[in-house]
């Protein structure tokens, strides 16, 4: 009743997580109301993120409460519920009947205080552009700035243990491989790459669609080249699930029975051998095969060599799904007839859990599996920022990702020719679905393509741009907000009368690699991301020009290029750093963020 009268925000009772938030709301208005009145010398800022944490908003506009208000949208409501439908959303974005459309979905109220809150902070921003054009058709309101999402960089840093992490956490998913396909294991593991794709099971706005179609064209233009490689390509997706497969079980017991047999009979084999040698006398035979193993041993082996046959193909699935005929991914992994046959050049397994160590098929955490992977896939077609491709980035793993998520735009602003560190960004803003598909599928090819060495060079340019997706560099956006928010709150407290642009400051390009061909000379004058301190740099205006990336001597290679970088400065209007008030700084999260 309250909150209707004040912002004309309705509120159903039978949808108890509005309510909660609705109780949140006003106890951060009560809280905000009381600090204000105690605290007489600090202007208080404070940011909300997501519409969980939003009643606030207009509630401390309507009682006049003396605080700065920021929010920010990780994403909006209605883009999520429309780009999971058959929609052609960021073409008809200005045609949308926003509150017809919510009200069809059933999310009207959580539509409207999402929209009240974006009208109701000082500042109103977003993660990325992309979000930021989808927030200004549908929330009605043009976002002030874009605040990209960082990643605490130090807690994934390997340095230079990385490749070394990254062998480890292979031969772990090859240990998982060769139960997973026993019997037509038939493949060279030293000649196989794993692609995976990760997330929430939210199959068109993860791209999943599109992920496995690349795939079955990925397989028949490998199998037209008549490629020795193997994909394998992982789907880690939580869906309703029963419990492990009899079959993904027995694969992995097989393996270790077999695995165990045979380090027995290596033991035996070796003490024999060493015996042997200590009694050894000149002139006497060297021990022959015949001697060495048992006829008991023998016996054995060949038992667990008869319980690894299968007629059977090994299974797309690693457990037993509540709706297996009406689940999208199994219903387009059928369609597009990737059974894990033995002639096919791609393999696919679909795990419907978050990884754990605890797994008894799969026993690892998703960070240790990440590392031990060769790319990572996110076709998304709605993905507001993408955290999964940012934390391949910085454990030094190419990825590809989509021109419609965040993080792509975010990389494709910021460096020249992506792919070469690594980054493939699919065009599905411009193009058709066919001639997306087919860029990906290919942009995989070529990846099978390139030779052991390549792939060790760009795993290194890769994993030296975390410096670009850490918070030291991402928090200076969230001090800039902050400032501009002050500053509409406190206007006589500035110098100046018009707004500084505080979100148009420079932009870095990572120019693309020079093809230069290996040589012992030293190199000087030379740089990396890491020993960069700050793009913020730019904006105080520091001179970029001369800054030249280094490459390590164990990345000469003729036939690659070396590490970049050259970044360059794209200078705007200058900007003046206002006098501001004292900050006192609040966050309130609806996300867990």
């Amino acid at each position: 009743g309250d909150l209707w009268s004040t912002a004309g925000i309705p509120s159903p009772p039978d949808d108890g997580e509005t309510n909660e938030a609705i109780v949140f709301g006003y106890l951060i208005a009560w809280f905000l109301g009381e600090y204000v009145f105690h605290e007489k010398d600090r202007a208080v800022v404070a940011q909300f993120h997501e519409w969980l944490a939003g009643v606030a908003l207009p509630l401390c506009k309507k009682r006049r409460i003396d605080v700065t208000t920021i929010f920010t949208t990780h994403a909006t409501l209605l883009g999520r519920y429309l780009c999971a439908g058959s929609v052609d959303f960021y073409n008809n974005l200005q045609y949308f009947d926003c509150d017809a459309e919510a009200g069809k979905r059933g999310i009207y109220h959580r539509y409207c205080i999402e929209r009240g809150a974006a009208h109701s902070a000082d500042v109103f921003t977003t993660v990325s552009h992309i979000t930021a054009y989808e927030s200004e058709h549908l929330l009605k309101r043009k976002p002030d700035g874009v605040l990209p999402n960082g990643l605490n960089v130090k807690k994934f840093s390997a340095t230079h243990e990385f490749q070394n992490l990254h062998q480890q956490a292979k031969l772990k998913i090859n240990d998982f491989v060769r139960g997973h396909f026993y019997g037509q294991n038939d493949f060279d593991l030293d000649k196989t790459l794993y692609l995976f794709t990760a997330g929430r099971y939210e199959y068109r706005n993860k791209g999943v669609d599109m992920f496995i179609e690349s795939l079955a064209r990925l397989n028949h233009q490998m199998k037209s080249a008549g490629s020795d490689m193997t994909v394998v390509a992982f789907i880690i997706m939580p869906a309703q699930t029963q419990s492990l497969t009899v079959e993904a079980l027995k694969g992995q017991a097989v393996i270790k029975s077999l695995h165990d047999t045979v380090k027995s009979i290596e033991e035996e084999i070796g003490k024999k051998i060493f015996e042997r040698a200590l009694a050894w006398h000149e002139g006497q035979e060297l021990p022959e095969d015949k001697d060495l193993m048992t006829a008991q041993d023998k016996i054995m082996l060949r038992r667990r060599l008869y319980a690894m046959k299968r007629n059977n193909l090994p299974p797309i699935v690693t457990h037993n799904m509540v709706n297996d005929a009406e689940d999208p991914i199994l219903n387009q992994i059928r369609r597009c007839q990737l059974f894990n046959h033995p002639t096919d050049r791609v393999k696919i397994v679909f795990h419907p859990e978050f990884l754990s160590s605890a797994n008894p098929v799969l026993p690892m955490d998703y960070d240790d599996f990440v590392r031990g992977t060769h790319m990572g896939v996110f076709a998304s077609y709605y993905e507001p920022w993408g955290y999964t491709p940012a934390e391949c980035t910085v454990m030094g793993v190419p990825s590809i990702t989509t021109n419609l998520s965040g993080f792509g735009c975010y990389m494709e602003e910021l460096i020249e020719n992506a792919q070469d560190y690594g980054i493939y960004i699919v065009d599905r803003r411009m193009k058709g679905v066919d001639d997306s598909v087919n860029q990906l599928a290919q942009y995989m090819y070529d990846f099978t393509t390139k030779s052991k060495r390549q792939r060790i060079n760009q795993r290194n340019r890769t994993e030296r741009l975390s410096d670009l997706l850490d918070w030291k560099r991402m928090g200076m956006e969230y001090v800039k907000a902050r400032q501009l928010a002050l500053r509409r709150a406190y206007p006589n407290s500035f110098e100046g009368d018009e707004e500084p642009g505080f979100f148009d400051g420079t932009e870095m390009k990572v120019s693309r690699p020079l093809s230069a061909p290996g040589s012992p000379r030293d190199r000087s004058g030379m740089m990396t991301p890491g020993d960069f301190a700050s793009l913020q740099e730019g904006r105080e205006g520091l001179s970029t020009e001369d800054y030249i990336a280094w490459k390590l001597p164990e990345e000469e290679d003729p036939d690659e290029y070396p590490f970049p970088l050259t970044l360059k400065a794209k200078k705007t209007s200058g900007t003046s750093t206002p006098t501001t008030p004292t900050m006192g700084v609040g966050l309130v999260n609806g996300n867990g963020y």
